[in-house]
């Protein structure tokens, strides 16, 4: 053996010179045979389970996987327009303790294919995090069927009608409900959100695809290349009127065909004495399969996935209602990750650039927006990975209150590892510091690279499935829903190839009883190959050599389908056949801020906005001295926003407290230093004018300790905080001075001061540099 050679067989069998010697190699086989022949027992055995398991979830009534115990509170089938979608409070485990004053969570899970708990699959998941931060928590999940001729107003409807249940059940909770979207629950959630925007605390949407011609995942060419959303309108007609979840699901299993084909099962054969109780529990939900009705279906893809008509606001409700992401009030977090084959960050974010021009249209629109990325997480990992459950949402969670105060822009979250040497009570959890910092508009558009040829080819598309649809329509679909019938339906839905791998393999099949038997016998006689066999080693490195080899089919095949779709789409016959001339330069898409009435509300809003320079008092000219000290940051990390949550909690606390009206109010004042911060702050002799002298000194001593917490001023914030100091001081010498003035003036006419005597205002003092 040659020296290349030798080193191809050292990557593979380290130690290879070891199993020269024939006894020691021809041992190593026997252990590897052993081992493999009572692995493959064992991993059969483990898919007889998983379909007894699928049958067994499929026979319950309310299939879910949710980890807690939940009771049912609201029905949207008791609605005035029914959905199957219901409300359930979680009963907090044993060790929990819920704080009653504290906002509700209410998870919504998506109707993708899957049967719910999602949301709530472990302890450490978003159902999870909010109950370890003390909130009361509730779940909105479905049944398996949809009410026949179900609509998506309907699921919205219901959704609303929850959230008001809700708050009917905590009228004493610090804010409105927060709500947290998965995956397509995400997109309801904010559609909801747009017409009853006065319903919503803070929302959370994770993994949630909201702009469909963005991001690089190669799913949103499938539509384009099978001709448009008619096929989805003759399978819902095969299903009689009924689409089956399983279809979705499939496609989301091409998406990744080594994982499919090979990981997921060899990972279980490969580690079969341990891997089973998990394999098991991700089957349960997997496989879970559930129906949406055919015009649900339909409207999906046709207004979403082809046409992504929902990010530049081009939908409307039955009843004429414009759903505009721009009429919701509460701060919208995004939580998007680059591992993400489903929903990318483009995806996940393109709707901003979407909808707003630059930042002056965001604040405009008094839109608080705060988007989190992470670097490796898949897309149900975003819903139940431990890790992340344990930081991301646990942070979210734990500082909902701080981001339903940020004032409107658009903020970058990151979440790192305690420091050493942070004490662990200044954060919301033990482990993990949450930080925000001032994003804008072109950082987005960064992540998200707005094309306009991609737009027009994609436009193209949606305007050939127009076509196609239509010729389905008038010429097809009244015969096959002539010839569809429930039986064939049901047959159809039995011998969908994913659920026959559940349904095949089960105690109903003969050949099970022996199998369960054997595997019975080798788990008490079981003798696992040693970690350096060779064999084992060889084992390991064919799985990696048939990953690899799928993966560079995956590539190449996702890479055929966007140069088919773009020779086809971008065509000058097929533009001109959706109706663009191949010189046409302006874009596929109406921007939803050119219209001039669009124009003149902005303009009117920011005026308004400009005319409450000098509205207010002490505690207004306080939060706009602690904003102009730290404008710098954008943001800072949680430990201030802590701290200036601590303060406000006796206030927070007192009956009949507004914290709508108090949100409204921070924000506004960290606004105006946004917007004009030299304006702001010349108008802060007029705001400490009617104070009195000890309470102007007080709250600058509020404003130190505020600044003092949080990473330590840089050289300019100290700066500024001098200035606020002396600007305050000024302020409480002049309140002295006025009140001593109208003391001794009272004195010397014989009457007697009222003790509402005004003091005098300073006239064009300014506190600014």
């Amino acid at each position: 053996m040659n020296e290349p050679e030798k080193t191809a067989v050292a990557a593979i069998v380290p130690n290879w010179s070891r199993w020269m010697n024939p006894f020691a190699l021809a041992t190593a086989a026997t252990e590897y045979a052993t081992d493999a022949w009572q692995r493959s027992i064992l991993y059969a055995d483990i898919r007889r389970q998983r379909g007894n398991q699928y049958r067994a979830h499929m026979l319950e009534r309310v299939p879910n996987v949710l980890h807690f115990e939940a009771e049912l509170v609201m029905s949207g089938l008791s609605l005035p327009q029914p959905a199957n979608y219901g409300l359930a409070r979680i009963v907090p485990p044993a060790g929990i303790r819920i704080d009653p004053r504290k906002r509700p969570f209410v998870v919504v899970d998506p109707r993708a294919g899957h049967g719910p708990g999602i949301g709530g699959f472990k302890p450490d998941s978003e159902i999870g995090a909010a109950l370890k931060a003390g909130h009361p928590c509730y779940f909105v999940g479905f049944l398996p069927d949809p009410v026949p001729g179900q609509t998506i107003e309907d699921v919205m409807r219901a959704e609303a009608a929850f959230l008001r249940k809700v708050a009917e059940l905590h009228p004493d909770s610090v804010g409105k409900p927060a709500v947290i979207g998965n995956c397509q629950a995400g997109w309801q959630v904010l559609m909801t959100a747009s017409i009853w925007p006065e319903l919503f605390g803070p929302i959370i949407v994770a993994g949630t695809p909201l702009s469909y011609w963005a991001g690089d995942n190669p799913m949103r060419y499938a539509g384009g290349l099978m001709g448009g959303s008619w096929l989805t309108a003759m399978t819902s007609d095969l299903g009689n009127g009924r689409f089956d979840g399983a279809w979705l699901v499939q496609n989301f299993e091409q998406l990744d065909p080594a994982n499919t084909l090979w990981t997921k099962q060899y990972g279980v054969y490969a580690k079969v004495d341990t891997e089973g109780p998990r394999y098991l529990e991700f089957e349960k939900y997997w496989g879970g399969h559930v129906f949406l009705d055919g015009g649900e279906m339909q409207y999906i893809v046709d207004n979403l996935f082809i046409g992504n008509r929902l990010s530049n606001a081009e939908l409307t409700t039955s009843d004429g209602l414009r759903i505009d992401f721009r009429n919701i009030r509460s701060p919208i977090v995004v939580f998007c990750s680059y591992g993400d084959n489903i929903t990318p960050p483009g995806q996940a974010l393109g709707w901003i650039t979407d909808l707003y021009r630059d930042d002056d249209d965001v604040v405009g629109h008094d839109q608080t927006i705060v988007f989190a990325t992470h670097d490796s997480i898949g897309h149900l990992g975003i819903f139940v990975s431990g890790s992340v459950g344990r930081k991301e949402h646990n942070e979210f969670a734990g500082n909902i209150d701080i981001i339903d105060l940020l004032p409107a822009g658009i903020y970058c979250a990151t979440v790192e590892d305690r420091p050493d040497g942070m004490p662990a009570d200044e954060l919301a959890g033990d482990e993990y510091l949450m930080r925000l910092r001032k994003s804008g508009v072109e950082e987005v558009r960064g992540i998200v690279r707005p094309d306009p040829r991609r737009d027009a080819r994609f436009a193209a598309a949606a305007r050939i499935s127009e076509i196609n649809l239509a010729f389905y329509r008038n010429l097809m679909q009244p015969w096959v829903q002539t010839l569809a019938t429930p039986l064939g339906a049901h047959w159809q839905q039995l011998f969908h190839p994913l659920r026959v791998g559940y349904e095949s393999w089960s105690d109903r099949n003969p050949l099970a009883a022996p199998v369960a038997a054997q595997a019975q016998w080798v788990r008490g006689h079981r003798q696992p190959a040693a970690a350096d066999n060779p064999f084992l080693q060889v084992q390991e490195a064919v799985s990696s050599a048939i990953e690899r080899f799928l993966d560079h089919y995956r590539d190449q095949r996702d890479l055929m389908y966007a140069r088919v779709f773009d020779a086809i789409y971008g065509s000058p016959a097929v533009q001109a056949l959706a109706g663009r001339s191949q010189h046409d330069a302006s874009p596929a898409r109406s921007h939803p801020g050119s219209s001039p009435e669009h124009r003149d509300y902005l303009a009117r809003e920011l005026a308004r906005q400009d005319a409450e320079m000098t509205t207010g008092g002490l505690v207004e000219a306080t939060q706009r001295a602690l904003f102009y000290v730290l404008q710098e940051r954008g943001g800072s990390d949680e430990r201030l926003f802590r701290h200036a949550w601590s303060l406000l909690q006796p206030r927070v606390s007192q009956p009949g407290f507004d914290f709508a009206a108090f949100r409204q109010h921070v924000r506004g004042q960290a606004l105006l230093i946004r917007r004009n911060a030299q304006a702001a702050l010349a108008a802060l002799p007029q705001l400490l004018a009617q104070a009195a002298p000890d309470d102007i000194r007080s709250a600058a001593q509020v404003l130190e300790s505020m600044t003092g917490h949080g990473d330590p001023l840089s050289a300019g914030e100290a700066e500024r905080l001098r200035q606020m100091l002396d600007a305050f001081e000024a302020a409480a010498h002049q309140a002295t001075t006025g009140a001593a003035a109208g003391t001794t003036a009272a004195g010397g006419t014989g009457k007697a001061s009222s003790g509402k005597t005004r003091p005098r205002r300073p006239a064009g003092r300014r506190t600014t540099e």
